[in-house]
């Protein structure tokens, strides 16, 4: 969902007067909210979008439409990155919201955030810095941050260095053996976000985490798998770093060490 927000930015600037909600996992749509980057967020499964994708049971087929979400009946514009290849989903949603956008969530030949932006009809992506400006992290969370730091005995003054070595699957984790320390992880998302406005440095997988880091404008370095490379931050500071996944190799480890190196410099 964070390699939405460059497209979640072209709908906030074609519907700036209305209220860009996002419907995701909770968590997700709560932090994109607390960030700024949505008015409000709204909990993928209160939707109701089961109504969308198959006929009621017996004589409730025609009362569809009553089964769906306050959310979504009164929605004038509405973006789904899902259901592109279920054609009753596509026929009930643009009935209900007529001119919906129903598309897949990747495309073929392009990186992920790319596609997103296209999918809107939005054109000279790539170009296009304000779409890649990091996201903006409230005072109150990096406040809240450093006191949650100090707390955990940080003296405000050395350099941090970040370090995320997991990642949603096996297929996207470096080798824990090429990872200096591990970190383990911060239980809230918004006071993530926050701990990483203080750090040097960010060293991590393909992971949620390392796109958190790239969003928020933390100096990362993001280790990628070569197959993997259209799932890259679309940040302009953070160019994605192909190591083998497979096992451990010498020269990634001496790459790797040369980029957090510089960062910390």
């Amino acid at each position: 969902m964070l390699l939405a927000i460059p497209a979640l930015r072209v709908l906030g600037r074609s519907s700036a007067r209305d209220t860009l909600a996002l419907a995701a996992q909770a968590r997700i749509s709560r932090l994109l909210e607390t960030l700024g980057v949505v008015d409000r967020a709204v909990d993928f499964e209160s939707l109701g979008l089961d109504a969308l994708f198959a006929a009621a049971p017996g004589g409730q087929a025609r009362e569809w439409p009553a089964r769906c979400a306050q959310d979504l009946r009164r929605a004038t514009r509405v973006v789904a990155w899902i259901g592109a290849r279920e054609p009753a989903f596509v026929e009930r949603l643009t009935a209900l919201v007529p001119g919906s956008i129903v598309a897949a969530s990747v495309g073929v030949g392009r990186p992920v955030w790319q596609h997103l932006v296209a999918t809107l009809g939005a054109t000279e992506a790539g170009g296009d810095h304000a779409l890649r400006a990091p996201v903006g992290v409230p005072a109150t969370l990096v406040d809240e941050a450093r006191r949650e730091l100090v707390g955990h005995g940080w003296n405000e003054r050395d350099r941090l260095l970040l370090v995320h070595p997991g990642a949603g699957g096996t297929g996207k984790r470096w080798t824990s053996a090429g990872f200096a320390a591990v970190l383990e992880r911060v239980a809230a998302l918004p006071l993530l976000a926050g701990t990483l406005s203080h750090v040097a440095g960010y060293l991590g997988n393909d992971s949620g985490i390392s796109h958190l880091a790239a969003a928020t404008g933390a100096p990362a370095v993001v280790l990628f798998g070569a197959e993997r490379l259209i799932w890259r931050p679309w940040a302009l500071h953070v160019e994605p770093l192909v190591v083998s996944l497979a096992a451990e190799e010498q020269s990634d480890i001496e790459r790797v060490t040369s980029a957090v190196t510089a960062l910390l410099r």
